[in-house]
Formats: C-alpha cells, sequence, structure tokens
C-alpha cells in the first residue's frame, strides 16, 4: 500500500557475469558489510537467515546522539531473481528495498535496487531531507553497484 509522500529510487547496472553468479555472491555471509562504504558509521548488530524469507537484519546507524536502530525483514525471495527488506524498526516511516537480478544473456545480468520509503517528520521533512535522501542513495548504491561489479567480474 503507497503512502503520502512515497519517494521511489531506483539504481540499475549491467554486469557481464550471470544472474545466478551475482545472486549468490549476495547470499554469502559477509555480502552487507561489504556494501557499506567506507567510513559510513553503519554497524551490524545482529544478522541471522541471509537473504530469505524471514530473515532479520539489525544495524545501529549514525553516531551519538544520533543513532538509529534499524531492523529489517527479508520477504519476496526468489532464488537467483530477487529479495526484499522491508523496515520494521528505524527512521523512516516506510522502507521497501527490492533487489532485482535480470538476467541479459547466459553471460550478463541487469543488478536493479528499487527503494521505496517515506521520509520521517511529514512534508517538514520531505521538504527538508528530500534532497540530502537521493543523494545519500545515489552515492550508497554508486558504491554498491562498483562493489559488486568488481567483486564478480574477476
Amino acid at each position: 500500500m503507497e503512502q503520502t509522500g512515497t519517494e521511489t529510487f531506483v539504481r540499475r547496472t549491467r554486469i557481464a557475469v550471470p544472474a545466478e553468479r551475482v545472486f549468490q555472491w549476495h547470499e554469502r555471509p559477509g555480502a552487507f558489510q561489504n556494501l557499506v562504504p567506507p567510513g559510513e558509521p553503519v554497524n551490524l548488530l545482529s544478522h541471522f537467515g541471509g537473504i530469505r524469507d524471514g530473515a532479520r537484519l539489525e544495524i545501529a546507524i549514525g553516531s551519538w546522539p544520533l543513532r538509529w536502530r534499524w531492523i529489517a525483514v527479508h520477504d519476496h525471495y526468489i532464488q537467483n531473481r530477487q529479495f526484499r527488506d522491508v523496515q520494521v524498526r528505524g527512521p523512516f516511516r516506510r522502507w521497501e528495498h527490492t533487489h532485482l537480478f535480470e538476467p541479459d544473456g547466459p553471460d550478463a545480468c541487469y543488478l536493479e535496487d528499487r527503494v521505496e520509503y517515506v521520509l520521517p517528520f511529514g512534508t517538514f521533512g520531505r521538504r527538508l531531507l528530500r534532497g540530502f535522501m537521493r543523494r545519500k542513495l545515489e552515492r550508497l548504491f554508486d558504491y554498491r553497484h562498483r562493489v559488486t561489479r568488481e567483486a564478480n567480474e574477476r
């Protein structure tokens, strides 16, 4: 269900590796930590279940005094094609992040990250944080897609 103020961010990158291989890289233990840009104040508190339905990820974001606990649960798992994480506790009013792996022939794929989110603090939050959040997501997913490409195209 879409909420008022829903923003959508999409980053799509072609990777010269089969979708199955890129998906399996995301399933490896430690994949999340590899996707956190250096210097980002993100600490993994717990993670169980990998990326399959029901898996749970808990992280701490930020530094004191602006530190949030963020809990996400995974669902919509389709092996070698997609998974999604949904915020159940955290800084956003809504956060749904779908990871898609679309084959492009036998030797390549498109990695697509689609994030639908609602910023906190209503209209005030949208006015204050919209541009900042968009730039933050662009930097984050540029980094993630570069790391994923480099790790898989070796």
